[in-house]
């Protein structure tokens, strides 16, 4: 597999896909550029999602991920340019991809975007502890 940027996720058989499971990742590397200044943005992407068919490979993740460094693109844009190529490529249950872009102007923006399937409604929760977070950023 090549290690250059690239548009292409690959994807896997869903190990179980008899029931809902809960993937849970988080990018803290994400850049793009800004399409005003042409000054880099810094995010930390969270993705979680509940497969159906297919889960999303990460080598190809990162590949895919590392295509945006030279675009510029609005936070809104690119957070939900990537929630529709994910939900293309995977087709799932369920999605949402937080966006925490780092201070810009005395700024901090989070983008918060989400699939949910036609139908797929979720199994009651069941109060477990949450996820920690490898990023500073994330409350």
């Amino acid at each position: 597999m090549s290690t250059t940027p690239s548009e292409t996720l690959a994807t896997f058989a869903n190990p179980a896909p008899q029931r809902d499971f809960h993937i849970h990742m988080e990018i803290p590397e994400f850049t793009c550029l800004c399409p005003k200044t042409g000054q880099p943005d810094f995010a930390t992407l969270i993705l979680d999602y509940i497969p159906e068919k297919s889960c999303v490979e990460l080598k190809s993740l990162k590949l895919y991920i590392w295509s945006f460094r030279n675009i510029g693109c609005f936070h809104e844009d690119v957070t939900n340019r990537i929630l529709d190529d994910l939900v293309s490529a995977t087709q799932p249950r369920y999605m949402q991809l937080s966006a925490r872009f780092y201070v810009r102007g005395g700024i901090f923006t989070t983008v918060v975007a989400e699939h949910r399937q036609l139908g797929w409604t979720p199994a009651p929760r069941i109060p477990l502890a949450a996820f920690d977070s490898q990023s500073p950023t994330r409350d």
